[in-house]
């Protein structure tokens, strides 16, 4: 098949931009061709293995007509970013009609059998405008879901186009139910797919037997991830010794508070900033920890590929983590139970106290195993890891896309 692939936000750097690379990556491999439509700004270059230069049409932000910084799913991303619940009308006319144009070229070029967007948001409604002739595939990150609520007084005007789409792809059974709670889509057309982790890249290395635990914290730099939490609670842990790698980037004043923080823990904290794929796997490689103190996920991929790595998990028990990893069962995971919270990632105020005591005892107990025991229970790991590789996913994706084309 031809496949067109629509990401309204940069093709790298946060979960959808890896999995948009992947299901490329992976699409290719299986014989299909593929065309990339994707929002970017500033001086970005895409890795020039993934598509010839024809194969591909950038929407490009902060220049020219569009002055402004490229919107992203999230409120604070790993770059300058505009929030979409500040924009003007004006803007978001403008940002519609840079992708429709954009969408409008790549039909032009390609003309594509099978659209595969991502995020059930203002971009996915344009391209099935476009395409109504076509099947088209949406996925949905979860962040999506979270705009929808910020957004509410914007009157996007996204339903129908949504109840239009052929197939959507799920991160987990609790996803596919928010989806069923906010919008008009037909039920049947929800598919529980999961995500993917390049087990080529994300694997087991023996962990240093001596010296500080390493733990690693992978993500954007702000307090909806709990990086703010994780920095202060760690204050709290006074045995055994440690090292946190604090891996990511973020904007504005959420990661100015992140790097404030850092260093009242000494020289147990390196921070790295943003880190290729490459060298996060190397770091993974060589921690035994891993935590993700996050206050809101759909499914983070990375928790896949820090346990690949052979990495303890410490992580929230947010509801589509604790999908996968209540029904382990496995001692290389910890699950930290969250209070209701606030805002649909913020916690109350009142909470915090104890949050911090909570996830500072969590940690000296997943410290002290680790400790205990430097190396990981491999069958553990490979019995979870096995089917989230790509691979796997991929081949339930191309599944789904048979079966929409003949619809």
């Amino acid at each position: 098949m031809k496949i067109l692939h629509i990401l309204s936000q940069m093709p790298d750097f946060t979960g959808s931009g890896k999995t948009v690379q992947a299901i490329i990556r992976q699409s290719s491999a299986r014989g299909h061709e593929n065309f990339l439509v994707a929002g970017i700004q500033d001086n970005f270059k895409l890795d020039p293995s993934l598509l010839p230069p024809d194969h591909i049409e950038f929407v490009r932000f902060n220049h020219g007509w569009l002055d402004f910084r490229l919107p992203g799913m999230s409120d604070v991303m790993p770059y300058p970013s505009t929030v979409f619940s500040s924009m003007n009308k004006d803007q978001l006319c403008r940002y519609e009609t840079a992708f429709r144009q954009a969408l409008q070229r790549a039909q032009k070029k390609f003309c594509p059998d099978l659209i595969h967007t991502h995020h059930l948001w203002i971009v996915s409604k344009t391209a099935r405008q476009i395409f109504h002739d076509l099947p088209m595939v949406t996925s949905c990150h979860g962040t999506c879901l979270r705009q929808h609520v910020l957004c509410a007084g914007l009157n996007l005007a996204i339903e129908d186009a949504m109840a239009d789409i052929d197939a959507v792809l799920c991160l987990s059974r609790h996803q596919r139910q928010q989806i069923m709670d906010i919008h008009r889509i037909d039920p049947e057309k929800l598919h529980v797919v999961g995500a993917g982790f390049e087990k080529e890249l994300f694997y087991f290395e023996p962990k240093p037997e001596k010296g500080p635990v390493q733990i690693v914290y992978a993500g954007k730099l702000s307090r909806a991830k709990g990086v703010p939490w994780l920095l202060a609670a760690l204050k709290k842990v006074t045995g055994p010794d440690y090292c946190l790698h604090l891996a990511g980037a973020g904007t504005g004043r959420e990661k100015e508070e992140c790097l404030a923080l850092a260093p009242d823990l000494g020289g147990r904290v390196t921070v790295h900033g943003p880190l290729s794929h490459e060298s996060l796997a190397r770091l993974l490689r060589g921690a035994h920890l891993f935590v993700l103190p996050s206050f809101f996920e759909g499914l983070p991929l990375v928790l896949m590929e820090a346990l690949s790595s052979g990495c303890r998990i410490l992580t929230t028990a947010l509801p589509g983590t604790r999908e996968i990893f209540e029904e382990t069962r496995s001692g290389m995971v910890n699950l930290l139970e969250l209070p209701a919270l606030e805002t649909v990632d913020t916690p109350f105020q009142k909470d915090m106290p104890a949050l911090e005591q909570a996830l500072a005892h969590a940690l000296k107990i997943s410290i002290t195993k680790a400790d205990q025991n430097r190396q990981p229970d491999l069958d553990q790991v490979n019995r979870i890891t096995c089917a989230y590789t790509w691979e796997g996913i991929f081949s339930k994706m191309e599944e789904i896309y048979k079966k929409v084309a003949v619809l």
